[in-house]
């Protein structure tokens, strides 16, 4: 019964990794697209296989996910695990249907610890802070900030080169931006669902320490990318024309900026939300017009959703722990 139990777990893992892919999938190709340097199909067709490229370059955000709350071994820890993954799941789709680009990342962290409080499990709030809640503050301020500041330098740089030239030049950039950024979203992103998957198996006794296997690795990789593929036009949108209206210098300094943050964090696993970082380097280079140039009232709403995301997922997965641990 334990080992259907995780069989439906992981599915439901996979589910929540799928969610990921096209609710984030804009993230990584909303500039280039709206700038029509890639058809949307073509974006999301080469998203996707650099997701699942970079979701086999490391595991150190995974180590970190599975480290945020101790469950107990044995069915009641599963069932607190899955009830933490179903919370986030509900927070995405809710965020999706609204086009808001709010975390995955903090969605699955906030209905992790909010199954564990509803289950008395231990919550590693040391951790959450130390490499959650920092990086979750200073991530879109790096974001904005060498937005900023790289914006001005291209500006610098190409002043004397022809527009129409320059314009050209920066299509394919950002074509190549995308490619960066989509495998900075699988390094970051596919790493979750590896992390909780893992963590199911360890408190199920079918690991005896934590240590990502291959075929987690794999399947996490393959059903990030067929979201991808699936698409996120309602929060492509919002990032792609309501932030600021993008050219293609503009988006490829938002995209390479975002791809740099993205690789650094992974590389110390912490588990950033690349919609956080991709957002704040698109409000940091449409700054460098004017500041009348970022449309503040859509900025702010999606600053909101990034605040309310970690309570609201949280009581997702506290409400999805009191279901399953009925039906269980």
């Amino acid at each position: 019964m334990e080992t259907f139990g995780l069989v439906v777990f992981i599915v439901v893992a996979l589910g929540f990794d799928y969610t990921n892919g096209f609710h984030d999938a804009a993230n990584a190709i909303a500039t280039t697209v709206s700038t029509r340097a890639l058809r949307p199909r073509t974006a999301l067709a080469l998203a996707a296989v650099m997701n699942l490229l970079g979701a086999h370059i490391s595991t150190a955000v995974a180590n970190t996910v599975g480290g945020v709350i101790s469950p107990p071994a044995g069915s009641h820890g599963l069932a607190l695990v899955a009830a933490g993954v179903l919370g986030a799941i509900a927070w995405n789709l809710v965020t999706w249907w609204f086009g808001i680009p709010s975390s995955s990342s903090h969605a699955l962290i906030g209905g992790l610890v909010g199954a564990a409080l509803a289950g008395g499990a231990g919550v590693h709030w040391h951790a959450i802070q130390k490499k959650v809640l920092v990086p979750m503050v200073v991530s879109p301020v790096v974001g904005a900030v060498l937005g900023f500041a790289f914006m001005l330098l291209l500006l610098w740089l190409f002043k004397p080169v022809n527009p129409h030239r320059a314009k050209r030049g920066f299509r394919v950039g950002q074509i190549v931006a995308a490619a960066a950024m989509s495998l900075g979203h699988g390094l970051q992103d596919a790493q979750k669902t590896m992390g909780v998957i893992t963590l199911a198996l360890v408190t199920t006794g079918h690991l005896s320490h934590f240590a990502v296997p291959f075929w987690v690795v794999l399947a996490c990789a393959l059903s990030l990318s067929a979201g991808t593929y699936a698409g996120g036009y309602r929060i492509m949108r919002t990032l792609g024309r309501r932030v600021f209206k993008l050219d293609s210098t503009s988006g490829f300094a938002a995209q390479t900026v975002a791809s740099g943050v993205l690789y650094a964090t992974s590389h110390w696993g912490l588990p950033v939300s690349t919609t956080h970082v991709v957002t704040s380097s698109l409000t940091g280079v449409g700054a460098t017009r004017s500041l009348s140039a970022v449309r503040w009232n859509i900025a702010g709403g999606i600053v909101v959703a990034w605040v309310v995301t970690l309570p609201a997922a949280g009581l997702a997965g506290a409400l999805a722990y009191a279901v399953v641990n009925v039906l269980a």
